[in-house]
């Protein structure tokens, strides 16, 4: 059965009513099914009651089209902006698989021991098989990115995998033409911002103990890259 056929299956399921509203976003339309592809080929899907914790996980899009393709994968969303809750509750609550969690708050600036206690109970050390981030380096503070590598390496099971996808510059050369507008954009609109180079994030990888393990090029001029925890 191919992927969209296995999509298609859960997502034309029949569901319990929602009791939040869901949000939507052209550009994760677009971006769903190659990110499930570059995941699903990357993953355990046999092994039950493995976890996910996805960082910034935004109206909760990408969540609820990974999750019913991994119904051996417990996935915990995550976000700051409180506002876009109730699109992550939607799109748990509709997922015919069961395997969303609620969505807790994270501020991924601070350090794990800094986040809400509701969070502590839910995030251990450690305790983590994969974590996911979508498209958020490049529209915040380097600060987030720290964090991101900081709170992997702590969270991660020996072995377990982050997964990043967006934009990336590699080696100092950032191409097409396309991109280099897009990162002028994003500076102009916020000093901080900007498309992050790969070799870059590799020793905030190093120093949380991660390597580099996979870059797959994805539509659109984006990158699918893998970072396994040592």
């Amino acid at each position: 059965m191919s992927l969209t056929q296995i999509a298609k299956r859960f997502l034309h399921a029949p569901i319990r009513r929602a009791s939040g509203w869901k949000r939507t976003h052209p550009s994760a339309d677009r971006n769903s099914q190659p990110i499930a592809e570059a995941l699903l080929a990357q993953v355990d899907k046999q092994t039950p009651n493995l976890r996910l914790l996805e960082i910034a996980s935004g109206s909760g899009q990408h969540v609820g089209y990974l999750a019913p393709l991994l119904p051996n994968i417990s996935f915990q969303p995550t976000e700051v902006e409180r506002s876009q809750f109730p699109s992550i509750q939607a799109y748990a609550t509709d997922c015919a698989t069961c395997n969303i969690k609620l969505p807790l708050y994270v501020d991924i600036t601070q350090t794990v021991d800094q986040w809400q206690p509701d969070t502590l109970g839910a995030v251990k050390a450690g305790s983590y098989d994969y974590m996911f981030n979508s498209n958020m380096m490049h529209i915040s503070p380097w600060a987030c990115s720290v964090g991101l590598f900081r709170a992997a390496g702590q969270l991660l099971k020996s072995s377990g995998k982050l997964f990043t996808y967006g934009p990336y510059a590699q080696d100092g050369v950032l191409t097409p033409e396309s991109n280099v507008r897009f990162d002028a954009g994003l500076r102009s609109q916020n000093a901080e911002w900007g498309v992050r180079d790969i070799k870059d994030l590799k020793p905030l990888a190093e120093q949380n103990g991660l390597k580099l393990e996979k870059i797959t090029d994805m539509p659109s001029n984006n990158k699918f890259l893998t970072w396994l925890k040592l």
